[in-house]
């Protein structure tokens, strides 16, 4: 079994961006890359949570402030897995589209 334990606990505080909305109309956020469902927020709101609840795979928070969304707006992901859809693409500048072009050969030799 994995023995790994999840990176926030109970009663902890975070300052966080709500990523996505979930099925059932809750915010998503992540914390270390732990999931938190976040009720009451909507996509792009920039939030102080505290952590209510922890299970093995994900968590749940409350909403303790609103915050200001800082001048920069939202810090790009970082990771070479961040999900990027088409539109995304289409707003970059033309120079960094060109790294994610589809490709067909998935890597074949030419």
């Amino acid at each position: 079994m994995n023995e790994r334990s999840a990176p926030v606990n109970a009663g902890e505080n975070y300052d966080v961006w709500i990523n996505s909305v979930g099925e059932k109309g809750d915010g998503i956020a992540r914390v270390k890359g732990f999931v938190l469902f976040v009720p009451g927020v909507s996509k792009g709101d920039f939030v102080r949570i505290k952590v209510t609840k922890v299970l093995e795979k994900v968590g749940f928070a409350e909403v303790v402030q609103k915050l200001d969304k800082p001048a920069g707006g939202q810090p790009q992901r970082s990771s070479k897995y961040a999900t990027m859809t088409e539109a995304d693409i289409h707003k970059m500048p033309e120079q960094e589209q060109t790294q994610y072009e589809d490709t067909e050969d998935f890597g074949e030799d030419e």
